[in-house]
């Protein structure tokens, strides 16, 4: 979902910078919810974990160029239903940011929309979660059925975003509906994997009596909400 160079350029880019804002600062108030729940170590470290790992995912899991973007398998409703909302919109962002920063400062610029296409889909994702996952069921008692409308709101509202980009920078051609196409079409892959791999993971947690006892994860992930 890296936005490539160029798309958006110009007096237009700044549209980006007021939509990593508005995500920025919604970040900020999930995690003094968080923080005022469950302490600022837990926090802490939930955030440390996930930033990590999205940083291994934008750059060690497989990626490629594709269209107007770069498919990547991100798993953000993994590291959601695994550590909690904000320290994976936290960990997501910084995570994208240190990858620009270590590996592709040509990132930089375009970090504000890649940022915004990260999180913003995260956001409905909690959404629908409250929504498809009953108060009572146990994140490690996901059906496949749930875990796939995590996934499909999440790549959904990640290709909707890209697409906006596009369409914003390069305006309606038929060049680059193509392209949008191609990145649309290749992110259904996204789609298939991701809910397997939400489901093994969750499956793994459900057997591990140390993630049972740790606090370090989502209350909700067994049942201790």
């Amino acid at each position: 979902m890296h936005i490539e160079p160029g798309i958006v350029d110009g007096a237009k880019i700044v549209l980006s910078y007021a939509t990593a804002g508005f995500s920025g600062l919604f970040t900020l108030k999930l995690a003094s919810s968080d923080i005022n729940k469950r302490g600022a170590l837990s926090f802490v470290v939930r955030s440390a974990i996930t930033t990590a790992l999205a940083f291994c995912f934008f750059e060690v899991l497989p990626h490629y160029p594709v269209g107007v973007s770069e498919v990547h398998l991100i798993l953000g409703s993994t590291l959601f239903l695994l550590f909690g909302m904000a320290p994976a919109a936290t960990g997501l962002g910084l995570g994208l940011l240190a990858q620009g920063l270590l590996f592709a400062p040509y990132d930089l610029p375009q970090y504000g929309m890649n940022v915004t296409t990260l999180l913003v889909p995260l956001f409905a994702l909690r959404m629908v979660a409250s929504q498809a996952i009953a108060p009572g069921i146990r994140y490690v008692d996901l059906k496949y059925r749930q875990a796939l409308a995590l996934s499909v709101t999440y790549q959904a509202g990640i290709v909707a975003w890209v697409a906006f980009w596009a369409l914003y920078g390069h305006g309606i051609s038929v060049d680059n509906l193509a392209s949008i196409g191609a990145f649309g079409l290749s992110y259904m892959l996204v789609i298939v994997i991701e809910p397997l791999a939400d489901i093994v993971v969750l499956a793994i947690a459900k057997s591990n009596a140390t993630i049972s006892r740790s606090s370090f994860f989502e209350p909700r992930l067994l049942g201790r909400a």
